[in-house]
């Protein structure tokens, strides 16, 4: 059973090009999966797996006191798993077909108002090149919605400042083209041309953000910046790259964006996960009603 969790682990590396967090989370359940059956059920190959076997396995799950989202995940690797044993012949039918996912609450992301990113946006100092590299790198997160990584990943090459977008490459290596502001431009005009030079100094590489010694940017550097961006705003609510993500998602659908563009942006692969983003706009505009409607 091992042997088959190696060939698909390396399936999801070399033919899905997973990110390594990915394949680990794979990994780290299916191996979980493999231990119950081979302790607890007494299987020890793949072709003697029944329904019944994953449904106990589910339980034995919440019995543990596993949350419904970290069950859900748990069977999805494991229907994707027995579907590469079917592909690749190790099985002739799939026990994993059928078994419903179980119910989950639906946790409504966190969002700073337009008000707050404002706020943040306008909280660097840009007198400095540190400041003016803060500045026009969250505008463009703001501007683009990319998650930390993608952003920390960015080369020179990536940034069209005249056509006014950028190519990203998110997850998978999938790579989308998302267009960039009046305002984002300009920030990042800036930057390069004044306030990069002077940092990078004798550091040559093609890194778009870079750090006060001229070296590419970490996430762990970005997250210290962001940390004490927050604080200087004085904004009170806690502040993460994803709330900014999702910020710029709902921002964009509370002004007439259509979501299937708002999920190319994103990088999506399912457009029920951009979907989120519409129940929060109905949230706040029943908040907005309910605080301003003489008759709410």
């Amino acid at each position: 059973m091992k042997e088959e969790l190696k060939e698909f682990i390396t399936y999801l590396v070399v033919e899905k090009a997973l990110a390594q967090n990915s394949t680990r989370a794979y990994e780290r359940d299916l191996s979980a999966y493999i231990v119950y059956l081979n302790t607890v059920e007494q299987i020890f190959t793949f072709r003697d797996v029944k329904k019944s076997d994953i449904l106990h396995f589910l339980h034995h799950l919440n019995e543990r006191g596993r949350a419904n989202s970290t069950i859900a995940r748990m069977l999805s690797s494991i229907r994707s798993f027995h579907q590469f044993l079917i592909r690749e012949a190790f099985i002739s039918n799939d026990p994993s077909v059928n078994i419903e996912m179980p119910k989950q609450n639906v946790t409504l992301p966190k969002i700073l108002s337009t008000l707050e990113v404002e706020s943040l946006l306008e909280t660097p100092d840009q007198s400095t090149p540190l400041g003016n590299r803060n500045k026009a790198m969250f505008e463009l997160l703001y501007a683009t919605g990319v998650r930390v990584s993608e952003l920390c990943g960015l080369r020179l090459e990536d940034v069209h400042l005249n056509m006014g977008f950028i190519r990203c490459l998110g997850k998978g290596n999938k790579e989308r083209i998302i267009p960039l502001g009046k305002i984002a431009v300009e920030a990042l005009h800036y930057y390069l041309q004044e306030s990069r030079p002077h940092l990078t100094k004798r550091e040559y590489h093609q890194s778009l953000f870079v750090n006060h010694h001229g070296r590419p940017l970490s996430r762990q550097g970005f997250w210290k910046v962001l940390k004490q961006l927050a604080i200087d705003s004085k904004i009170e609510k806690e502040v993460t790259p994803h709330i900014l993500r999702h910020s710029f998602a709902t921002h964009l659908l509370e002004n007439g964006a259509d979501l299937r563009a708002v999920q190319e942006m994103l990088g999506h692969a399912d457009i029920s996960t951009t979907q989120i983003y519409t129940h929060v706009t109905k949230v706040r505009m029943r908040e907005v009603y309910t605080q301003y409607h003489p008759r709410a």
